[in-house]
Parts: C-alpha cells; sequence; structure tokens
C-alpha cells in the first residue's frame, strides 16, 4: 500500500525535504554537483541482472529463463510487450529486485507506445530516484525516465503533466549528480507549461524546487507560496518552502513554516528532524 514517509538531504544550512511516493526513508547526497572533469559512473543493468540472479532459488531461475527466452520467440510487438510485462512483475513479486523491475517495465511501454503504460512507468522511476543514493543508479535511472516521458510527449504533444515529469527528471535525477545547466533544463521545460497556465500548482510546485536546487532562493520562495496558498496542505511544497527561507537566511519565516509542517506530517520522527534545523537555526 502507498504511503508518503520522508528523505531528508543536509543542504547549506537546512535540510531539503521530499515528502514522495514510493521508494524509502533514505539519506540523499547533497546537492554540490561534482568536479566537471570527474566521469559520470554508470550502471550496467544487463550486469546488475546477471548479478541478481544468484540470489534466485534453482526454482526461480528456471522459470526467469523460460521468461527471458519467450522475449525471443515473440514475434510480434505484442507478444513481446507480454513477455517484458511478465519478467517485469517475476523480477517485483519473486526477487523484490526493483532496478530490473523497472527495466522491464520500461521495456514494456516502449513497446506498447501506449499514454498510459508510458507515463505509468516514467512516473515510477521518477518517484523512486527521488530517494536514489547510488549515483550510478541515479544516472540510469533518471535516463530511463527521460526517454519514457520523451517518448510520451512526442506521442502526446499536448500533455502538460508529462512536460512536468520531464522537467522533474532533470531536477531531481540529473540536477543532483550533474552540473547547474541540467537543473535549468528542467527549469525552461517547465516554465512553457506556468506560461500557458500560471494555475499548474504541480508546474509551481517543481519550479519552486527548481530555485531551490539552483540556489534562487527568491524566486523559490515565489513559487512556492503561490502552492501553499492554493493547497494549504500540501506538506512538500511547505517543508521546500521553510528550506528556502532557512537557506536565504530569514529564521523566523524558516522557523515558523517548519513548525506549520510539523503539525501537519504528524509524526514523531519528521518532527525530531525538523526540531534539530530549528535548533540550528537558532
Amino acid at each position: 500500500m502507498l504511503k508518503k514517509q520522508i528523505i531528508f538531504t543536509l543542504a547549506g544550512l537546512a535540510a531539503v525535504t521530499l515528502l514522495f511516493i514510493f521508494g524509502r526513508t533514505v539519506a540523499v547526497k547533497s546537492k554540490t554537483a561534482a568536479p566537471a572533469v570527474a566521469a559520470k559512473k554508470a550502471f550496467d543493468i544487463r550486469q546488475y541482472i546477471e548479478e541478481e540472479k544468484n540470489h534466485l532459488s534453482a526454482t526461480q531461475v528456471i522459470e526467469l529463463g523460460k521468461l527471458e527466452n519467450s522475449i525471443t520467440r515473440g514475434d510480434v510487438s505484442s507478444q513481446q510487450v507480454t513477455a517484458y510485462t511478465r519478467l517485469a512483475n517475476f523480477w517485483k513479486d519473486s526477487s523484490h529486485a526493483y532496478e530490473p523491475y523497472l527495466y522491464y517495465l520500461s521495456e514494456a511501454a516502449k513497446l506498447d507506445k501506449s499514454e498510459k503504460n508510458l507515463t505509468f512507468a516514467a512516473q515510477l522511476i521518477l518517484n523512486n530516484l527521488r530517494g536514489e543514493t547510488d549515483e550510478a543508479k541515479l544516472n540510469w535511472k533518471a535516463e530511463q525516465a527521460i526517454g519514457l516521458f520523451e517518448q510520451a510527449i512526442a506521442l502526446y504533444p499536448n500533455n502538460d503533466d508529462l512536460k512536468v515529469g520531464l522537467g522533474s527528471c532533470y531536477i531531481f535525477g540529473k540536477g543532483r549528480v550533474g552540473g547547474p545547466e541540467e537543473t535549468m533544463k528542467g527549469i525552461q521545460q517547465i516554465l512553457g507549461v506556468v506560461r500557458k497556465d500560471s494555475n499548474n500548482m504541480k508546474a509551481q510546485m517543481m519550479l519552486g524546487v527548481g530555485g531551490y536546487v539552483s540556489g534562487q532562493y527568491d524566486k523559490a520562495i515565489e513559487r512556492l507560496q503561490k502552492v501553499v496558498i492554493a493547497q494549504p496542505d500540501n506538506t512538500e511544497a511547505i517543508a521546500f518552502l521553510a528550506d528556502s527561507y532557512a537557506a536565504k537566511g530569514d529564521k523566523a519565516s524558516a522557523i515558523k513554516w517548519y513548525e506549520i509542517s510539523k503539525r501537519l506530517v504528524n509524526d514523531p520522527l519528521y518532527s525530531k528532524e525538523v526540531d534539530e534545523r530549528i535548533k540550528l537555526l537558532r
């Protein structure tokens, strides 16, 4: 069952708080970009799948072999979609290995080309990468999600949710391990949606997050205030708003919004973490 959880990342004076669906409670790396000369860490999904096979039982290995062979036997796209979907479900249900599940789900969606399946796979990966701490996996997940969103947008160019999702992949994905230009790619993508519809709160929310990540705290506060006014129970927007005020140096406003977030979240662990931040501010 889906439930909201909390992850924290130190960034300047305060910690970023991301409330998200899917994933687990983990610590996220600082938004500080790696040196430009550093090579990106690569994640080989095929090699990872082979390594994961070592943890399977003999019965599972046999079952998996049959499923893998069914891909090459499928002579039409619909058969291959079915094969990839079954492989995805195997890794999710039998082995609980998430990356293979995401990979095969993505492959099925790419072949199926339906808006529903492309969006589901892309959004699932986006939600998951927000809590990813391994840089190589983060790069891979971001690239997978970006590819899915781009394919969906090419097929359905008027879908603004897809454009917001694509921009979010750069802000939460590539922007965390790349340079600021990656974050700006996401911001520019989402700005196109807001120019068309300033009341799109998903877009305003992500522009606020992008402003925070890129150190444009005044812009972040402006965007997040709009979201909080329209959605006063949006705990994620409130948490980012508090962090933005803290990073800007407005301690009183930061504490105010941290206290509001505590009341809304109503979770002892979250309250303890926020109280620690408030102590640092004071």
